[in-house]
């Protein structure tokens, strides 16, 4: 798993730009706390020279599928939740794990870590009310 500031990441497929070039269809790694984004590990290094080559050859847009291949059913199996999940259980997930992993920081009295997650947990909670807010307030 992939983990940031205590969530999981969710794996995803998005668009990076490098420096003038935007790489559409990345696989990438999305934090739901901090909102932080890394290209997945396994293609980090195809990212990284066909981002060169790319910018080299003054293309503004690619698409990174159309260059490489073969990886895509293993680069979310280290992920505990993916972009097509329900947004509410993708939350409820992360909740959870940071409850656990709160258990985790009390029983070995890291003070820092404790505070770390209850930050986490509350701001899962506010994206928890929100999209609760949200879906109450749709009409039917």
């Amino acid at each position: 798993m992939s983990f940031c500031c205590g969530a999981s990441m969710i794996g995803t497929k998005g668009t990076l730009k490098h420096i003038r070039t935007q790489i559409h269809n990345v696989p990438i790694l999305f934090c739901p706390v901090c909102h932080r984004i890394e290209v997945h590990y396994l293609v980090e290094n195809e990212y990284e020279i066909l981002a060169e080559y790319a910018h080299g050859d003054g293309a503004h847009e690619v698409d990174f599928l159309e260059y490489v291949d073969g990886k895509d059913h293993l680069l979310h199996d280290n992920c505990v939740n993916h972009e097509g999940e329900e947004p509410m259980e993708i939350v409820r997930s992360q909740i959870d794990m940071a409850l656990d992993l709160l258990g985790v920081a009390k029983s070995l009295e890291d003070a820092e870590w404790e505070d770390q997650l209850m930050k986490r947990l509350k701001m899962l909670s506010v994206r928890r009310d929100r999209l609760k807010n949200k879906k109450t307030s749709k009409p039917m």
